[in-house]
């Protein structure tokens, strides 16, 4: 808390004063900080707000000329308060934040500007909000008696013992009954204090000062051996507080008490440094161990060498290894637990002298046991999640219907169903039952349906809030790193009734995270909800803590949040009853809040939920489920809850992972709660520890991750430096980048920043092995120089970055769960040539195969202009979302698509892109719009993709195998078993694929597909800015440009000429990329032209059939010529960038396009049009 850190020495003063003035927002956002300083609009207002890189410390946000200005309040050793300053600059120090303030509320002090203008932060009033039990209860549910917050406690554990009298209270009463009176008699004489008062305060602390000498003479021994300075000071103060009593005696307390606190900060300070350094010394003399392995006996040997040269020899066999921990705080740290007689195990952790000594032991020991073992590590792990709102009374008998997914939705076939699962998970609200009866009852559950001994590996609560995660007995070893949080977000973010808990565990090398929550209730709380989710996804702490500049969407592989979210249904009752009577769930998806909070970016931000498919989960008749209720009579009066899909399961993976949703669906047997309980099964790949095919690598083999350039925009009014932090399990540490070397804004609200290749450090994977790199993932954090503050965080995978030739990636920035800008860049992953090597997985190079739900038609679709408008409302097609809200605009028709240049006219009248759904009339909507509001599944079989050894000839032929004969997009197929073939291409899909222009798969995430286009020579390194100016997305995938895709910065442009109307129009600033062109950066080279050197190797994504078979529908299926060859054709292939930016991009739609279509993109001369007018009429003859 702000308010407790930095006290001064001289009397435990508050930094924030004796109340915390108006222009202090506690924990304020930076973004948040920025909205409210552009609101005010006035150069010289300011705020303060908690630093978001260092607790403890402050940022002052001044609005100076357009632009936000940051300097950071930092605390010294004694608790004084200062402005960051250049180096050699002596610091002004201030005991408060006021005192602070103050001074620069003065002129020439240093800022960019005088503080003139306190923007005060919004006090919201408390609403009377009843939020308990979804408006069931009047009153919260008590927490449960049991303290416990993780596992139950043990049968010793103490009772809380009764409270113990007040007695403040008692004095303080007796003082109010007498000596008050004789008080305020002294004052009316003129008396300056009041000595009855201070009597009866010496005499109630007493007891406070006895326990404070008592203390400090404990310290005044541990200051003799920490800190000989302070030792001192103790025995000076002891002293004197002994010779003072009476009227001192309090200001004497207040002096011991503030000296405490300073004394325990600076001997807790030394001591952890040398507890720390003990620890590691002690460890270090473990260096005098010898650990060899033999792989072929099976056995590993510790020599410990003990006095007079004495050597003490233990050997372990491979069956006694159980598990090997790798620290994540100390890269060098290994922890090998051995296995002792009756199931008991012991732990040694050993530091070897680098982290590449560590990861090459690991690999011997790994290869050692795989050689002896009977059993492989897994590929791929199957994984059950639960959710269900118990609502407050015991669950009934039976729920075998829960785990075995059974019920409504998309549930398991009978012979899946038995199959026992590697993990489950469940998440319950409103569960009364205490954790270890319930832990019992779900092991006892398992054993009936599995006949396996599940292990309970962790379990979390937070007042009625559950998680019990459950492992197989077999991959007991295999977990490791278990943590467990909890955050409360009930009235005033201090009840417990609504909040949150989280597990998170490596499995091997893959790293899980699991979030059970309870929202606040009601219709109208949508706000409140969206605020929820933020809180929490920032203060669970869970995972790795090197991470801790990312939130818990980025520091696992796999993340799954599931509960009680609570959101609504915006549609009046009786049409809801109507709907799901005719069981026509879609309407109902299109006003399911958290759908429409999703597809504004409001919350979850690129997770991924299945199709829905099961009735609304709330709100039932208790003892039935043919009746909802959704009336209750309440004081207030009528409370209506309509049906709603409270309970959900949603997660967010990394880039080129497996995961497959395979159920999600809700029971239809379990009555005893107004919640449905709701299931999920997902198939996911893990990574183990690593083994080398080709032996230990020799010393002078090294990989090297190296970045050519990188660019990034971000949403920001300030105009500080900025750096890139590089975090990965695959470096020995993280990385920091230079500042960055170019600049520029073209809108006051964004920022593009740059950094050539000096600018940029070469990092060094711990394993050279491509088997190794094609695993990893690096975590990218964009930081300000004067903050040292996050202004967006990204994930990027490696696979797609090996080769020879630098590979442009490209994907979003977030940060606290707001998507902040987008980055791109062109780097390569070299990997040694002895190193190279085949990719060997159950499910083969099917990455990222998500049945996730997305809107997608089986027929095309012909008035998509009046469809759902959410289809091109996303992230960067809508500028409307760059628009700080509570900003005045001058215009507020810069909020229209229609206002985007072209990047290819040089006319600026002309340089308008179509409304979102204009190029799009005839056309099936494109999957690749759809990725943020999921909701229908995309099919296909995922396959293998072509390794590096493989032909390269038909890379497109082998990227997707879907539905023969073309059955509906909504319907699941049968996927092969994962070490199948695919089946065969149909002749006809052949011949598509085969005269496609880009054969590449549409991606689902278009700016998280990194899709490479190799040209025939070497490639110049992409010049900075090259990618932006040429209108294209560099890298993205082919599908890219259906959702009318526009880069940031030329949303930025847009709104700063209409938000300054005075300035003259702008030309493009390049021309557009010529055809052919080698560096392919713009989409629509890659959409037009296929790769030289086709890459060897596919990312297979569930598609819609209409993008796999090449049926009529098809927009990839182009006939005789394509867009480009007809133009060329007629001689006006300058149109064709215009044209195909504008989602003109086959043959068969531009029959239908009209005279307005083709101005819009760029088509101005009266003679040119009537030319493809009348080429694309006789084409429509000729058929």
């Amino acid at each position: 808390v702000a308010s407790t850190v930095g006290s001064p020495a001289g009397g435990g003063v508050s930094p924030l004063g004796p109340a915390p003035p108006m222009w202090y927002h506690r924990d304020l956002s930076r973004a948040a900080a920025e909205e409210l300083l552009a609101r005010a609009g006035r150069d010289g207002s300011f705020l303060v707000r908690d630093s978001e890189s260092v607790n403890g410390a402050y940022a002052l946000c001044v609005l100076f000329q357009k632009h936000v200005h940051t300097y950071r309040i930092l605390p010294d050793d004694e608790g004084f308060l200062a402005v960051q300053t250049s180096q050699g600059v002596q610091p002004k120090r201030f005991k408060t934040l006021p005192e602070l303030v103050s001074l620069y509320l003065q002129p020439s002090q240093g800022l960019v500007t005088t503080l003139l203008y306190p923007v005060d932060r919004e006090e919201t009033a408390v609403s009377d909000d009843r939020d308990y039990s979804d408006g069931e209860d009047e009153k919260p549910p008590l927490p449960p008696r049991s303290a416990s917050t993780s596992t139950p406690p043990g049968p010793d554990t103490p009772t809380d013992s009764p409270p113990a009298a007040n007695g403040l209270s008692t004095i303080s009463h007796e003082y109010l009954k007498g000596s008050y009176a004789l008080d305020l008699e002294a004052v009316k004489q003129g008396a300056c204090s009041l000595p009855h008062l201070n009597k009866t305060l010496v005499a109630s602390c007493k007891r406070l000062n006895g326990e404070v000498d008592k203390v400090l003479s404990g310290l005044e021994i541990l200051s003799k051996v920490f800190d000989q300075q302070s030792a001192f000071m103790v025995s000076k103060m002891i002293q004197q507080s002994v010779n003072q009593g009476g009227d001192q005696e309090l200001e004497n307390l207040v002096t011991k008490l503030a000296i405490l606190k300073d004394l325990l900060s600076s001997i807790e300070k030394k001591v952890k440094l040398d507890v720390y350094l003990a620890e590691l010394t002690k460890i270090g003399k473990s260096q005098k161990y010898t650990l060899s392995v033999d792989v072929e006996g099976g056995r590993l040997v510790v020599m410990k060498k003990v006095k007079d040269n004495q050597e003490d020899w233990t050997t372990f066999t491979h069956d006694k290894i159980r598990q090997l921990i790798k620290s994540q705080r100390v890269q060098n740290k290994l922890g090998i637990v051995f296995e002792k007689e009756k199931d008991k195990s012991q732990r040694k952790d050993f530091i070897f002298a680098s982290a590449k000594k560590r990861e090459a032991f690991c690999q011997l020991l790994q290869l050692m046991k795989n050689k002896h073992s009977n059993q492989d590590e897994p590929d791929m792990i199957s994984i059950f999640i639960g959710s269900w709102n118990m609502g407050s009374v015991p669950s009934p008998k039976s729920v075998a219907s829960w785990v075995l997914c059974r019920g409504l939705g998309k549930t398991l076939d009978e012979m899946t169903v038995t199959i026992p699962h590697d993990l489950y998970v469940f998440g319950t609200q409103e569960n009364s039952v205490c954790d270890r009866e319930w832990v019992e009852s779900l092991r006892a559950m398992l054993k009936e349906q599995t006949e396996l001994d599940y292990k309970s590996i962790a379990v979390q609560t937070l007042w009625n809030i559950k998680i019990a995660v459950l492992v197989k007995p077999e991959h007991e070893n295999r977990i490791s790193h278990v943590g467990m949080s909890s955050v409360k977000t009930g009235i005033a973010n201090t009840l417990g009734n609504k909040g949150a808990v989280g597990v998170s565990f490596m499995f091997n090398g893959t790293s899980f995270g699991f979030v059970n929550c309870h929202l606040t209730s009601g219709n109208e709380k949508i706000a409140r909800r969206n605020q929820n989710y933020l809180d929490i996804l920032r203060l669970l702490s869970l995972g790795d803590k090197q991470l801790s500049s990312f939130d818990i969407s980025l520091r696992f592989t796999h993340l799954f949040w599931l509960g009680d979210l609570n959101y609504r249904l915006d549609m009046d009752i009786q049409e809801i009853l109507n709907y799901i009577n005719r069981k026509e769930f879609e309407p109902l998806l299109k006003v399911d809040q958290l759908n429409l909070e999703r597809e504004k970016n409001k919350v979850f931000l690129r997770f991924a939920e299945e199709e829905i498919s099961f009735p609304p989960t709330y709100r039932y008749e208790r003892g039935s489920r043919d009746t909802y209720v959704w009336q209750k009579q309440k004081a207030t009066g009528m409370r209506t809850n309509v049906p709603s899909w409270c309970d959900r399961i949603l997660w967010k993976s990394y880039p080129e992972t497996h995961i497959v949703c395979n159920s999600y669906g809700c029971t239809d047997d379990i009555v005893t709660s107004d919640h449905s309980p709701v299931f999920a099964t997902f198939e996911v790949g893990v990574t183990s520890q690593f083994v080398s095919k080709k032996g230990l690598p020799k010393s002078s083999e090294q990989a090297y991750i190296e970045f050519e350039s990188i660019e990034a925009i971000v949403k920001t009014a300030s105009r500080t430096k900025f750096f890139i932090e590089f975090y990965s399990t695959c470096l020995e540490e993280f990385k920091k980048s230079y500042e960055n070397d170019s600049q520029s804004s073209d809108n006051v609200n964004f920022l593009r920043v740059g950094w050539s290749n000096k600018q940029l450090t070469t990092l060094k994977p711990l394993l050279s092995e491509i088997e190794y790199l094609q695993d990893q993932h690096l975590l990218l954090t964009v930081k300000s120089l004067d903050g040292y503050e996050s202004y967006g965080e990204c994930v990027l995978a490696l696979k797609s970055m090996i080769g020879s030739t630098a590979q442009q990636f490209h994907t979003y920035l977030s940060h606290r769960g707001e998507e902040t800008g987008n980055i791109r860049g062109s780097m390569r992953v070299r990997v040694p040539s002895e190193r190279m090597g085949t990719r060997e997985r159950l499910y083969g190079n099917a990455l990222n195969v998500k049945r996730c739900a997305v809107y997608c038609t089986d027929k095309p679709k012909q008035d998509t202009a009046d469809g759902d408008p959410s289809i091109c409302k996303n992230s960067y097609n809508n500028p409307a979302y760059y628009i700080l809200e509570g900003v005045p605009n001058q215009s507020a028709a810069a909020i229209s698509p229609e206002l985007l240049p072209s990047p290819t006219s040089t006319n600026p009248q002309a340089a308008k892109a179509p409304p979102p759904s204009a190029g799009a009339r005839t056309k099936p909507p494109c999957a690749t719009s759809a990725a943020p509001h999921p909701r229908r599944p995309m099919t296909g079989h995922p396959v293998r993709a072509i390794s590096e050894e493989g032909s390269s000839e038909d890379d497109g032929g082998a990227c997707m195998a879907g539905a023969q004969g073309g059955g509906t997009v909504g319907s699941t197929l049968n996927r092969p078993p994962p070490d199948f073939p695919p089946p065969p291409l149909p002749k006809g899909a052949l011949e598509m694929v085969a005269e496609a222009p880009f054969s590449k798969p549409r991606p689902l995430y278009p700016d998280l597909a990194e899709v490479r286009i190799p040209a025939t020579g070497p490639v110049a390194p992409l010049a900075l800015g090259e990618g932006f100016r040429r209108g294209g997305v560099g890298g993205v995938g082919a599908g890219a440009l259906d959702d009318q895709s526009c880069s940031v910065l030329q949303m930025a442009k847009t709104l700063s000429e209409s938000e300054f109307p005075g300035q003259p129009p702008r030309a493009p600033s390049a021309p557009p990329p010529l055809r052919g062109q080698p560096m392919g950066l713009g989409l629509d080279a890659c959409r037009t032209f296929p790769p030289r050197n086709p890459i060897p190797e596919s990312i297979a994504e569930d598609m819609p059939e209409e993008a796999l078979w090449g049926s009529s529908s098809s927009s990839l299926s182009v006939g005789e010529s394509s867009v480009g060859e007809w133009l060329q054709r007629l001689g006006l292939e300058r149109y064709e960038q215009g044209l195909l930016h504008n989602g003109w991009d086959d043959l068969e739609f531009l029959s239908d396009i009209t005279e307005e279509d083709l101005e819009e993109a760029g088509v101005l001369d009266p003679a040119h049009k009537r030319i493809l007018l009348e080429s694309l009429r006789q084409q429509q003859q000729q058929k």
